[in-house]
């Protein structure tokens, strides 16, 4: 089993950066894109990125292109997501999630693992 702890949250102002973490464990690891997802109150879930483990290529929601940037540590199986310039649209509980295969996708339903999330509130 595979499994996924985020960190990093927190409250900040506008214009103001955060780097949230994605510990990935698990004995039978398996995982080869891994994705970051959020959800507002009210709002379903969306894609904010993605990145494959193995050759690093990353992908972007249009929202938040030119500010997020992903990241790995393939050492210390953790993937980073560190934030720019936030803006309060961006305020919403932060979901790290795999999936086995190198296709990165951005619909919630083709990933097979998920952290519990993490809080970001952009104040402003």
């Amino acid at each position: 089993q595979v499994r996924l702890v985020e960190s990093g949250g927190g409250l900040v102002q506008t214009g103001g950066s955060l780097r949230l973490s994605c510990a990935a464990s698990g004995r039978d690891f398996s995982i080869y894109t891994v994705g970051w997802f959020r959800q507002a109150p009210g709002k379903e879930r969306e894609f904010v990125a993605a990145i494959k483990w193995t050759s690093g290529s990353t992908y972007y929601a249009d929202s938040v292109k030119g500010r997020f940037t992903i990241s790995r540590d393939n050492a210390k199986n953790t993937v980073y997501l560190q934030m720019n310039n936030l803006k309060s649209e961006d305020t919403a509980v932060y979901y790290c999630a795999g999936r086995n295969l190198a296709l990165v996708v951005t619909a919630t339903g083709q990933y097979s693992y998920w952290g519990q999330g993490t809080q970001v509130t952009v104040s402003s």
